[in-house]
């Protein structure tokens, strides 16, 4: 949390106009390490510290340094703010928060990578993330990185507000409150326009209160309501610019062409072919990939297909079947122990145990926006307009690949059209700086859906084999998770971080194990004895972040498996779940509240429900499915009823919104959404290979939200996890026979 003492205003200029159609946006620089507020004051404007600024006719600006990508990050920040000012929500503006110390998330990092408490990137802890203002929107973490700088700033600004309007009124400062945006003390109001520069320019160097009073009335609060969303007009009438709304003097266009995954290398093309495309300005080309450049994206991704690029790739050829094989043999060898508890050895010695396997594919992230970079280099500086999620990478990885210093290169981090976790890449930053460079003009790069499904960072495949002692009664003894998939947490760290030696450093010292290919796989059961241990497997596949990374995956094999030990034990599935919990009262109450709104029958045969739960970054929820095979063997999802308990919630329709995303989403994953391999190359080259659900699919969809005061958990990943379990075991209710691997194929067990 920043000083209680109002820093020095610095009004270096940092918003920037981007050219014609693109609006105001801040621009990313490498800042000095410096803890003092940047924020930048239109006329009229006066900054209170890193977080706020009001103008003289009443409108609050909140500077948010987290990515909007269809969270809700846009409302419920600000909305923090709002609260503990005291403001009028209508008055109330956001715009991307300038690149400073101040607005560093280790947390979020710690959060992504999973990483406990003496783990691999503990040196963010220790202030890393903070020294080089590590800006980054992951795990579910802006509400809770962020929630008390924010409620601190709205405070401080409070008290300076109410002290300059206590000077007006000669009262004590502290016989005044707020309200819809005015200082208000007995009849007497006044707008905080009417106040904020001379709250600033005559209390702002004053001490303020330590520690900051923060708002205790529970009258005309903002935090618990459902405010409506500040990004959604913009959205809704077509305002809002995206990457691809980004138009410069003089901008050309760019699609591009890359090499199987693996070791390729591009051989030939056929320029003749491509200059024959009307409209052609260039063709670019280096080892890994050819771009087209074009006065328009057709002519240039028209040039691709004409220059029928030839790629040499060494080494094993991948394919489904590859991969699979790579997930049994890592399965088959030692693994590494993650976390245990108790004497497996001793409750799993001379019993009879249960066992089962469960497998996952390849998941592409598959968003409405594909990867696309706008890059302008002049005069030796580099300018970018791009959807990330770190925009400090991004602008690290454009430098890095045309031999700039990083103070060179200003991101201009743009609204994400989805992400899911895409947007922490930034190949497509560095692709488009390349071209830029070639070209000396400005160019729009845009990965085509075929590119962008080829050369994704795919949610990895995993394969499990789960083992289990149960006692006579029925009660679980001892637990085994053994899990087989790639180390993707390192390898998504060696690629955001490889211009950062200390992280590099740190990944050279690592093991092969990773914590974040087995998050989640600790059950939230008490059972005396369990383990879980990773099986690193080499696949050839590039794999990365995607929403509620291998939560995704081990909430599947846990779920799945409780299940099937419950019909083992001949305990009903709820029952079985809620006598583990102990004191887990919360988990214990989303199951309860699902079953209850659910109309919970037992999950018996030709019941066609299923019900999971999962524990995850702070929240908790279970689900419970209806589900049935219709014709063709297709999966047909009729009904989802989900309990929330996420903590104290600051916008209750975004949490709403949230959950309802994640449950499509974990649905799409179960019934679909995977692509298979062959020669290097995923086989899904569009959105309908992927067989996703359309608008006819969507089942009937209840979130309850419980009440709960809790410190507030994450809740953009929540819901995912336990969709596929649920559906999987609400199956095995309706046909008789357990499909143990994603996507679920009736008929295949």
């Amino acid at each position: 949390m920043a000083s209680p003492t109002l820093p020095t205003i610095d009004r270096r200029t940092l918003l920037i106009g981007g050219g014609a159609g693109i609006g105001l946006v801040v621009a990313w620089q490498l800042w000095p390490r410096t803890y003092r507020g940047n924020l930048t004051a239109d006329p009229g404007e006066t900054p209170f510290g890193a977080w706020l600024k009001i103008g003289a006719d009443g409108r609050v600006t909140v500077a948010v340094p987290q990515a909007e990508h269809g969270q809700g990050v846009y409302t419920a920040l600000p909305q923090i703010v709002a609260d503990e000012l005291g403001a009028d929500w209508r008055t109330v503006g956001v715009e991307p928060a300038p690149p400073n110390p101040l607005y560093a998330n280790p947390f979020g990092a710690e959060q992504l990578f999973e990483q406990p408490d003496n783990g691999l990137l503990k040196q963010w802890r220790d202030g890393h993330a903070v020294r080089i203002g590590l800006a980054l929107t992951a795990g579910s973490s802006s509400v809770r990185s962020f929630e008390d700088p924010l409620r601190a700033a709205g405070a401080a600004a409070r008290i300076l507000l109410c002290k300059a309007a206590a000077a007006r009124w000669k009262v004590d400062w502290q016989a005044c409150s707020t309200g819809e945006g005015f200082v208000v003390h007995g009849k007497d109001r006044l707008r905080f326009g009417e106040l904020a520069a001379e709250a600033v320019r005559d209390f702002g160097r004053a001490a303020l209160p330590d520690p900051l009073p923060l708002r205790s009335d529970p009258a005309g609060r903002l935090s618990g309501q459902s405010l409506p969303r500040l990004d959604a007009p913009a959205k809704i009438d077509g305002s809002a610019t995206f990457a691809g709304d980004v138009r410069l003097p003089d901008m050309v266009y760019a699609s591009i062409r890359q090499g199987p995954v693996g070791d390729s290398k591009l051989v030939r093309v056929d320029r003749a072919a491509a200059d024959r495309i009307g409209g052609v300005l260039q063709i670019v080309t280096n080892d890994r990939w050819v771009a087209a450049i074009g006065n328009s994206w057709w002519a240039a991704n028209r040039a691709l297909d004409a220059l029928a690029p030839r790629f040499e790739t060494h080494g094993p050829v991948i394919s489904s079947a590859s991969i699979d094989a790579a997930l049994k043999a890592a399965l088959a060898q030692p693994g590494t122990r993650m976390v245990e508890q108790g004497d497996l050895a001793a409750a799993f010695a001379g019993a009879r145990l249960v066992a089962a396997e469960y497998q996952v594919g390849l998941a592409p992230h598959a968003a409405l926006e594909t990867m696309t970079a706008t890059a302008q280099l002049s005069h030796g500086r580099l300018e970018l307009w791009l959807p990330t999620q770190a925009p400090g990478i991004a602008r690290a990885a454009a430098a890095a690949a045309i031999g700039l210093a990083e103070d060179a290169v200003l991101v201009h981090p743009m609204l994400v059209g989805g992400s899911f976790g895409a947007a922490l890449e930034s190949q497509c930053a560095a692709q488009a700086a390349v071209l830029a460079q070639a070209i000396k003009r400005p160019v729009q790069l845009v990965w085509s859906r075929v590119e962008d499904l080829r050369h994704d960072r795919y949610r990895p495949p995993a394969r499990a084999r789960m083992t289990a002692r149960l006692d006579t009664n029925g009660q679980i003894l001892g637990l085994s998770a053994r899990i087989a998939a790639p180390a993707t947490g390192h390898e998504l760290a060696r690629r955001m971080f490889a211009q950062d030696r200390g992280v590099s450093a740190a990944l050279g010292l690592a093991g092969a194990a990773d914590p974040y290919a087995v998050a989640g796989a600790m059950p939230a059961y008490r059972i005396p004895a369990f383990a879980v241990d990773h099986h690193p497997a080499e696949i050839g596949v590039p794999t990365g972040h995607w929403r509620s990374g291998a939560h995704s995956y081990t909430s599947f094999f846990t779920e799945c498996f409780l299940d099937e030990l419950a019909h083992v034990a001949g305990t009903e599935a709820l029952s079985f779940r809620i006598a583990m919990l102990g004191g887990d009262a919360r988990l214990a109450r989303c199951l309860s509240t699902a079953a209850s709104l659910g109309g919970w029958e037992g999950g018996v045969a030709g019941s066609g429900q299923g019900i999971a739960c999962h524990s995850f970054r702070g929240s908790h929820i279970a689900v419970l499915v209806e589900a049935h095979v219709g014709e063709g063997q297709a999966v047909s999802v009729d009904r989802i009823v989900a309990a929330v308990d996420c903590g104290r919630q600051i916008n209750p329709d975004l949490v709403r919104q949230q959950i309802e995303g994640g449950l499509l989403f974990g649905m799409a994953a179960a019934t679909g959404g995977t692509t298979g391999f062959k020669d290097n190359l995923a086989t899904a080259r569009g959105l309908g290979a992927l067989g996703l659900p359309r608008l006819a699919d969507t089942p009937d969809i209840t979130v309850e939200l419980v009440p709960s005061e809790a410190d507030p958990g994450g809740v953009s990943e929540l819901a995912v996890p336990p969709v596929a379990p649920a559906i999987a075991n609400a199956l095995q209710a309706a046909t008789g026979y357990r499909l143990r691997k994603l996507p679920l194929l009736p008929g295949t067990v």
